[in-house]
């Protein structure tokens, strides 16, 4: 007879592994995704770059203006390069601490944002946020030179209002400015103006020209995903998607529902009658042979001592458990042999070879023999 069991944890896995390295591989895939949307396009607003997003030919415009533009990728780098008479210009300016944002505003003579969102009362008290604006082709309605001088442009993306002296709007609210003793801060809704696809339309060069080109430098800073700051991080769980974490959860509870189902299957174990039946010197015979091949005489070895002891220990009236001092002199007592002869048998060193093998077996033999007959 043979006894087996309802498929176990192995067997579960092989047939679930596949599912799961499916799901798994969703998973990786839809964080990789997640994370590599939340950083902006390299080539975004680059004005080294010739993509269609990108913002050369506006650089170009503004150098044969003579203005020296400076790119710069950290806050530390424009930092270094703000000496208070340079026009500050910050893409993405969400990837930006806006308290260290403030500051390098504070080191600027004019600043412009493009469509800040996220606190922009913390950069410019004055300013919130009044919702989206389409981007389309708008007409000034404000009397900022820059605007009236570019007319109609193509600008919109996010409205803003704002209160206070020295403060205007533009093209509907998507474009403010807000002057001070010390320069100007101007925010703009959409980066629809500055890209190279769209600079020659309506007056979008003439608009950026005018605001970007009002100083003689330009400090132009694209923040990289190394300089945001530690209070302007979001975690993992965080840039996941609302999405996917239900789907996460549900995937979760449906694993459990599955660990259930399956653990009602595993019932107590059962016997089954043998296909045919193996003598147990055959047994004995083929486990040696297995020893042999594989030149296992140290493991051969240990497993003929482990036997004998097990036999000794009841015919010696001592414990399962006795120690080997206790058994080795429990047997010399019985036998008169010396104790060293029957540690060596009983819990000798390896054995490396066969002929060993065959002495040990034989002193074993002799040994619970002598033990037997007393």
């Amino acid at each position: 007879m043979s006894t087996s069991v309802s498929p176990d944890a192995r067997g579960i896995w092989l047939k679930a592994r596949w599912p799961l390295a499916f799901i798994a591989l969703l998973l990786v895939a839809g964080a990789a995704l997640t994370l590599a949307g939340g950083q902006p396009n390299r080539d975004f607003l680059d004005p080294a770059s010739y993509q269609p997003r990108g913002s050369h030919a506006l650089a170009k415009l503004l150098e044969d203006r003579g203005v020296e533009i400076e790119t710069v990728h950290t806050a530390n780098d424009a930092d270094a390069l703000l000496d208070g008479e340079s026009t500050l210009f910050v893409i993405v300016p969400e990837m930006v601490d806006p308290d260290r944002l403030s500051a390098l505003a504070g080191r600027a003579g004019d600043v412009v944002l493009l469509s800040p969102e996220r606190d922009v009362t913390r950069v410019a008290p004055s300013v919130e946020v009044d919702g989206p604006s389409e981007v389309d082709v708008h007409q000034p309605g404000c009397q900022l030179e820059a605007a009236v001088a570019a007319g109609s442009a193509r600008v919109g993306g996010i409205r803003y209002r704002a209160n206070g002296s020295g403060v205007t709007l533009c093209y509907q609210s998507s474009l403010v400015q807000v002057s001070s003793e010390r320069g100007t801060m101007t925010i703009i809704g959409s980066a629809a103006p500055i890209t190279n696809e769209r600079l020659a339309e309506e007056g979008n060069a003439a608009l950026m020209t005018r605001l970007l080109g009002t100083r003689s430098k330009l400090v132009w800073y694209i923040p990289s995903p190394s300089d945001i700051d530690g209070a302007a991080k979001k975690t993992f769980a965080e840039l996941v998607p609302d999405g996917w974490k239900f789907a996460a959860l549900e995937l979760g509870f449906a694993a459990v529902l599955l660990a259930l189902w399956r653990a009602r299957r595993l019932g107590p174990v059962v016997t089954e009658p043998l296909p045919i039946v193996v003598r147990a010197a055959e047994t004995t015979e083929g486990r040696a042979r297995l020893y042999r091949r594989s030149g296992a005489a140290d493991h051969a070895a240990e497993t003929l001592r482990e036997a004998s002891r097990a036999r000794l220990k009841p015919l010696l009236g001592l414990p399962v458990d006795a120690e080997a001092a206790a058994v080795v002199a429990s047997a010399a007592q019985r036998t008169g042999r010396p104790e060293t002869d029957i540690g060596a048998a009983l819990y000798g060193t390896p054995v490396t070879d066969d002929q060993t093998l065959v002495r040990l077996a034989d002193a074993l033999d002799e040994l619970e023999r002598k033990v037997g007959e007393q």
